[in-house]
């Protein structure tokens, strides 16, 4: 498996909050195969994610009233269930939560029907990893995307940015950047503590809880 690029090895700033946010995103895998729940339970780990899995329709249900994924890897057919019935369930709680449908065989009614219902992908077993990745990434990506166009007219944000001093918008472009604080310090001249004190207040000013609503803010204004 080809590994990610680290913060500041070309990776663009939506890349590097994308890395911070998966450390908080939540995907929950639904398959009758235990095996291929914790398989994909350990990818997805790997690459930083939260994970849960259920191996019937039941468990599932009740662990969105306890909480809501921000992905799903679901098969088409989960006992006697439908997968199908609970990819409309999902959507119905929340339509943005992307959805990535496996099956067993191959059943391409079934797949283009799940493509209509809002199915992000669709992919046969053996899956291949490498695209369930790339699909999940990509569908995350497109859901802050979309999120951070509703929310891109905050003015609390475009006040706080006007109210940044030149010292901290350098700092702020620096670890939008993805360096860390010995690494802008080096590049201003000043000492990490230093750069600490300007990243704080600069968060202060931009009403950001961390680093990652940091860059979001950064992304969104």
């Amino acid at each position: 498996m080809k590994p990610r690029a680290k913060p500041g090895e070309h990776m663009t700033t939506e890349d590097y909050y994308q890395s911070f946010l998966n450390r908080d995103r939540l995907i929950h895998i639904v398959d009758a195969d235990p095996a291929i729940c914790e398989a994909l339970s350990v990818l997805f780990r790997l690459e930083g994610f939260q994970t849960n899995f259920s191996i019937d329709a039941g468990s599932f249900v009740a662990s969105l009233e306890r909480r809501m994924p921000d992905a799903v890897v679901l098969n088409l057919q989960i006992g006697p269930v439908n997968g199908l019935t609970l990819l409309h369930r999902i959507k119905t709680l929340r339509r943005t939560t992307p959805v990535f449908m496996l099956s067993d065989t191959a059943q391409l009614e079934a797949a283009i029907n799940a493509m209509k219902m809002g199915a992000a992908d669709v992919l046969s077993k053996p899956v291949d990893t490498e695209h369930l990745l790339a699909s999940v990434r990509d569908g995350l990506r497109r859901e802050m995307q979309s999120g951070t166009t509703q929310h891109s007219r905050r003015p609390v944000e475009v006040r706080g940015f006007s109210q940044l001093t030149p010292r901290e918008r350098e700092v702020l472009q620096l670890i939008s950047n993805g360096q860390s604080n010995k690494e802008a310090g080096l590049e201003l001249g000043i000492s990490p503590r230093t750069v600490e004190v300007h990243r704080a207040r600069v968060m202060e000013k931009l009403g950001a809880r961390n680093t990652a609503d940091l860059i979001r803010i950064v992304l969104t204004s």
